[in-house]
């Protein structure tokens, strides 16, 4: 069963935004971690020495390992940022900066 159905949610209707060119559809609400584990994905940023692959850790903002690019603003955290229509999200190596 869907958790939508559990709860009896009756969210506004989906929107798209984009993660790597890739069509992503979000609900009203959702922040961009659960928009991308609600499409299957579960890493979306390498750590920058080793190249290993991070998501969502914490959930509640107090780590950093999942975070992203957000409309060309480097390390926001995923668990946090609440989507809007047409936002376009990147993948993001290490700190998302030259270092």
């Amino acid at each position: 069963m869907n958790p939508l159905d559990l709860v009896r949610a009756a969210p506004g209707p989906a929107f798209t935004v984009t993660l790597d060119g890739r069509d992503v559809e979000a609900l009203p609400g959702q922040t961009v971690a659960a928009a991308l584990w609600a499409a299957g994905i579960t890493s979306w940023r390498t750590t920058r020495d080793a190249g290993r692959p991070r998501g969502v850790f914490c959930g509640i903002g107090v780590c950093f390992d999942c975070l992203v690019t957000v409309n060309d603003r480097p390390n926001q955290r995923a668990c946090l940022v609440p989507l809007r229509p047409g936002d376009t999200i990147r993948s993001q190596e290490g700190t998302g900066h030259d270092d």
